[in-house]
């Protein structure tokens, strides 16, 4: 993403967002600007986070990681906000957090949306028959039992769309906008159903946001804007959004038969899931390490976002393993309702906001859990020199880069009003091949990656909970 001078800027993208510095490719902070009493106490800790990081890499929790996330995401499958199967699966943690010896184990009640998916199909009637591959988007409307039936516009941007009004009334229009980044080509995901609805189309269909595609549609929420007529919005494969472009550059009339159920029923209660390993000199300041345990209803949500809060919990479950017990309180929050817009993160932090000053360090893992290369990390200047003072200690795993950034949705709420933020690098290149489609499974994970990525969030949370001062401000 481009970050805007001289503010800080934070970009919500349905369901995850980057907080950024003012300026990525300013220079790191030169460690000279640390009191070598901090220095050597940050140097003091090597022998602990060796012994961490060998313990989960090589010890008896290797491969630990991914077998509870296997077995979880083996049992549950995909856990939409608002079904009974996402509740089943807190459950499920709630018991397995208290069978760990972790403290504090609970659940906090958040009203979420229920949006339900039901049966979908678009069948292309002209100029052949063919069943084009479709997620419909999150929030959307359905379409009349019947189904609408249509001839295609397709256009490739919204400026095209514009250009071109005066053809869009009446017809479905298919948006084949092409493949920048997702914080850029996320926006059709975003606004095709207000903007093709402003102009008089019936229904949209967006080609997914996507890096890659082997025919697999991706999905994702989606909001209605106040006073704009509702159309039925869904995704659908890149490959079936090419193949229409390339029929309308022709000349080719193409008519679709769009049939959608989607239903958004009243909302219901779910919960955040915290456990704590509870700090034994100030118990009352916190380190915050976080993931989603909802996913999209499509795949088993093992990437998006099972690592990243099978990491959260393994950081705490390793500390209590070795008998350690740092200065200040390791929370961990699993957040419900991140897919349907941070909901459980955002009724978390006005929750818990009178605390704030409590807060040292919230820590988000939603971008994969691939082969960690550091650590991003967003603070002042002298919490930033401590950050990568600490992870230098990474070194026996070669993830010692860090990144004036916190990327995670959930942790922006804090990061947004002056708490330290930090978030995990990792090789994710391939993140959104898979992000938010059938592919999002256990075949995505590697025992080793998530290994390496629990060994790096359990050293540098460790770490700072348990320095004899909190993070300057």
């Amino acid at each position: 993403m481009v970050c805007l001078r001289p503010l800080i800027v934070t970009v919500a993208l349905c369901g995850w967002s980057l907080v950024c510095l003012p300026n990525a490719n300013s220079k790191p902070v030169k460690p000279s600007i640390l009191p070598l009493r901090i220095q050597n106490e940050i140097k003091g800790y090597k022998d602990v986070a060796d012994q961490i990081m060998t313990y989960i890499v090589n010890g008896s929790a290797k491969g630990q990681a991914y077998d509870r996330l296997a077995t979880f995401t083996d049992t549950f499958g995909n856990r939409i906000a608002g079904s009974k199967n996402l509740e089943n699966a807190i459950d499920y943690m709630l018991n397995e957090l208290k069978a760990d010896g972790l403290e504090n184990v609970h659940g906090e009640d958040v009203q979420v949306p229920h949006w339900v998916r039901g049966n979908e199909s678009a069948t292309m009637l002209e100029p052949r028959v063919y069943d084009i591959a479709l997620l419909a988007l999150g929030a959307s409307v359905g379409t009349p039992k019947e189904g609408i039936k249509a001839e295609v516009l397709v256009v490739q941007s919204f400026d095209e769309l514009h250009n071109r009004s005066t053809e869009a009334k009446g017809k479905i229009v298919v948006f084949d906008q092409g493949y920048v980044s997702y914080p850029v080509s996320v926006a059709y995901r975003d606004y095709a159903a207000e903007e093709a609805a402003n102009v008089g189309a019936v229904a949209t269909l967006v080609r997914s946001i996507a890096s890659f595609s082997i025919h697999s549609p991706h999905t994702g929420w989606q909001d209605y804007k106040k006073g704009i007529r509702k159309i039925p919005t869904a995704c659908i494969a890149v490959e079936d959004a090419e193949m229409l472009s390339r029929m309308a550059k022709r000349g080719t009339k193409i008519v679709i038969h769009l049939k959608m159920d989607s239903q958004n029923l009243p909302p219901v209660t779910s919960r955040n899931t915290v456990a704590e390993v509870i700090g034994s000199k100030y118990p009352e300041q916190v380190v915050l390490v976080s993931g989603h345990l909802d996913s999209w209803d499509v795949g088993q949500g093992a990437m998006d976002d099972g690592g990243g809060a099978f990491i959260s919990w393994q950081a705490l479950s390793v500390i209590h393993q070795l008998g350690l017990r740092p200065k200040r309180t390791m929370r961990a929050v699993l957040w419900t309702a991140e897919e349907e817009g941070l909901v459980g993160s955002s009724q978390y932090y006005d929750a818990h906001k009178v605390n704030i000053s409590n807060y040292d360090l919230v820590m988000e893992s939603d971008m994969g859990t691939f082969t960690p290369t550091g650590m991003g990390f967003l603070g002042n200047e002298q919490a930033t020199a401590i950050a990568q003072e600490v992870i230098k200690l990474l070194a026996p795993i070669n993830a010692t880069t860090h990144k004036p950034t916190a990327e995670g949705g959930d942790i922006s709420f804090w990061v947004k009003n002056n708490v330290p933020g930090g978030s995990l690098l990792n090789q994710n290149d391939r993140y959104f091949w898979f992000h938010h489609s059938d592919g999002d499974t256990m075949s995505v994970q590697d025992p080793h990656a998530m290994d390496l990525c629990a060994a790096a969030w359990t050293v540098f949370s460790y770490v700072i909970a348990d320095m004899c001062d909190m993070l300057p401000r």
